[in-house]
């Protein structure tokens, strides 16, 4: 079976900004941006998360941040079950379930996404991303630390997976049948295509999926996301529809962590993270695929 996979292209939409009227996110509360966050009385109600590698964080980092372990956390997440392993890893983060938490990375990174995402699932409301993560921090040259960072003390969480967040292979196989989610594929385009397969046993895409890259999203020069109007523009060209009940995928979680972020930032409601993603679908014998062709 073949479709037809369009580069992204700048399309000439009508938008509300070409009216004056300015859009804006939809749930601006998920994002914190940096001057807020250098600000100490809002600081000190944020466990701050660190989600960069190891020696990053300990050669300078953001002040009272914690390090978090991105490789471990995307390591033993798997099928989003073993609730009370996962009880002890947050609890002993110093998370509880009425922390308030803000995460950052390096800025137009994945790992923030992938944390902001597992805190969800596992019943944690209030958390936040930088918009920017350390570069955007590092550019506005606010205050850093390079002091090691002090003991965290265990707190109690009892971790309650929201199922409503993830998405199953049963569940997506099922949606093809019954049209009854959005897929948006948040690969490369040529993973998309089929042209590359990384280390997976078939390339190419899931029936029907939406594509939109998840590099589109931000602003390469600052690392932010983009304004919401430019946004709802790429969700637009790629036939994304915020009221659709949706998942996201990629390859492993991360990217797709991102969409599901923006997706939700922009008001969608319904956004699962079809978590285990290629590397799960484009490993069996038994799941359908499309090789869309590119066109300029």
């Amino acid at each position: 079976m073949k479709t037809f996979c369009f580069a992204l292209v700048s399309c000439l939409l009508f938008s509300a900004s070409a009216t004056g009227e300015k859009v804006r996110y939809a749930r601006p509360h998920l994002l914190m941006e940096p001057e807020e966050l250098a600000r100490p009385e809002v600081a000190q109600h944020y466990v701050i998360l660190d989600a960069r590698n190891r020696e990053a964080f300990e050669a300078e980092h953001i002040p009272g941040a914690r390090w978090v372990d991105h490789d471990a956390w995307q390591s033993e997440f798997e099928d989003g079950k073993d609730p009370a392993a996962w009880s002890r890893r947050i609890g002993d983060s110093g998370i509880s379930s009425d922390s308030r938490v803000v995460v950052y990375d390096e800025g137009k990174d994945t790992y923030g996404a992938r944390i902001w995402w597992t805190l969800r699932y596992w019943g944690i409301e209030h958390v936040r991303l930088l918009n920017g993560g350390w570069h955007q921090w590092k550019s506005l040259q606010l205050p850093t630390n390079s002091e090691p960072s002090e003991a965290v003390s265990p707190v109690e969480f009892r971790a309650a997976p929201q199922s409503e967040r993830l998405a199953t292979l049963d569940q997506v196989l099922d949606s093809l049948e019954q049209d009854r989610l959005q897929i948006v594929d948040t690969r490369t385009e040529a993973e998309h295509c089929g042209i590359d397969q990384l280390e997976n046993q078939r390339g190419g895409a899931i029936p029907n999926a939406k594509h939109l890259e998840w590099t589109e999203l931000f602003d390469p020069e600052t690392k932010q996301l983009k304004e919401a109007a430019e946004i709802k523009r790429l969700l637009n060209a790629a036939g994304i529809d915020l009221e659709r009940p949706t998942a996201s995928h990629c390859q492993s979680g991360g990217r797709a962590a991102v969409m599901a972020f923006t997706l939700e930032l922009m008001g969608a409601r319904r956004v699962r993270n079809y978590y285990r993603g290629w590397s799960e679908w484009g490993n069996l014998e038994t799941t359908p695929i499309v090789v869309p062709t590119v066109t300029q």
